[in-house]
Formats: C-alpha cells, structure tokens, sequence
C-alpha cells in the first residue's frame, strides 16, 4: 500500500515522542542535560559523516573534495532565500499554535523542541528516497528503517526537550505524505546526481542542527532549507 511508510514513520515520531516524554519526567536534570548534549554530539557526527561520505573521493592514494562550489552556492542563495521568506519564523508560529491548541502553554521549550526535532527527522534523502521509492513501487523498506531511527532520536530529544518534540510527526507527514503522492512526478527528475547534491547540503544542514543543540539557537537552520532545491536544480 503506498503511504504505508511514511505512516509508520509518523507513527514511530509519536511512539519516540511520548515514551521520552514518559521516561524524561522521571529522569533528574543534570541527567537530562547530559542525554541533551549526547543527542547533540551524534547529531553533529551525523552531519558529518554524510558531508564527508558526498564530498570526499578518494583516488591515487589521496582525498578530494567535489561539490564545494555547489555547497557553497547552495547555502548562500538558499540562505537569502530562506531570510527573504523568514522560514525559522514559520516554523516558531506553527510551534506557538501547536502549544497553545494542545494546552502546552506552561511548556517553555515546546517551540524549540518542535522546530529541533523537525528538522532533523525531515532533512535528508532518506526521507526523498524513502517517499519516491513508497509511492511509485510501494516499497516502504527505506522510510520503515527511518522510522526506527527516527523513533530513536526523537525518544531521546523528548526525554531531555519535553512533549514539543512528538509534533515533528506533523511537518514530517506532509512533506513525505506530498512527495510520496507526486512520486510519479518526481522520479524523472531525482537522478543520481541530484539526490547527492540534497543529501550533500541535507547533512550539513543535520550538523548545523547539532551545533544548535549543543552551543545554543546559533544558525537559523529553517532558513537554510532552500539549499536543499539550490542543490537539487544545480545540476540544470
């Protein structure tokens, strides 16, 4: 059945969400603070390790580098774009409306537990593949095993953020709800190459939402989010 993957993915978010939520009520603070910046390390090291495995190539004995000219564009013009339409502001919006329809206006970190957790469990091209691959063959195989790492993640942000971080299951089901009904559309266009330059730019923007988790809102990573259809069209 096609859907059924991201289905599960939501499910997965919700099930990470209230079970980190359960267990962080009775966890003390300075060890909430300590599964707070372990979260954020691993973040981080996967943002890394995805840059690294699409922009490093090895040959001759030595590393190079490929891409930079489109990473560096992708980021810059999906940056101004992003501030031109206030991305970081939309998401905090909907984050406000969600706290107060649920009866989480008592919650401080609702807001940034939600935006947090959405862009780390909707940035990547698991999600892309993931929702291409369920639409047009009805294969959920790559969006069941993001569910589980997702599950994961999110279990562990909840337990140290609060309940704020279970509405990633929102952001999450529209976009690969959306891509999963236009996969028919899409698939001509996702080639190869394409899918790398998102899945590029997708892990730095991932180690820049570990920044954020472990320093402090520093980036505006919301407003980055253009980069990702800069890099997809860079190939044209």
């Amino acid at each position: 059945m096609p859907g059924l993957g991201t289905i599960f993915n939501v499910a997965a978010i919700i099930a990470g969400g209230i079970l980190g939520c359960t267990v962080g009520s009775r966890v003390p603070e300075r060890v909430r603070q300590t599964l707070m910046s372990a979260n954020a390390v691993a973040v981080i090291f996967l943002g890394i390790g995805g840059t690294l495995a699409k922009m490093l190539t090895f040959s001759e004995g030595r590393f190079d580098t490929i891409g930079t000219m489109m990473m560096i564009g992708s980021l810059a013009i999906g940056g101004v774009i992003g501030e031109l339409l206030n991305l970081e502001r939309g998401f905090e919006r909907l984050g406000e409306w969600l706290r107060k329809k649920t009866g989480n206006t008592k919650d401080a970190q609702f807001v940034d537990a939600f935006v947090t957790a959405s862009l780390t469990v909707c940035i990547g091209a698991m999600a892309i593949v993931g929702s291409i691959e369920d639409g047009l063959f009805a294969n959920h195989a790559i969006l069941f095993a993001k569910g589980v790492l997702d599950f994961v993640i999110v279990l562990v942000m909840a337990a140290s953020m609060g309940k704020g971080c279970a509405f990633a299951a929102i952001p999450v089901g529209i976009v690969q709800g959306t891509m999963t009904l236009l996969s028919s559309l899409m698939r001509s266009v996702m080639t190869d190459v394409v899918i790398n330059n998102i899945s590029y730019i997708g892990s730095i923007l991932i180690f820049c939402v570990g920044i954020n988790l472990f320093f402090g809102k520093k980036i505006r990573v919301a407003n980055l989010l253009p980069a990702l259809l800069i890099a997809g069209l860079w190939t044209i």
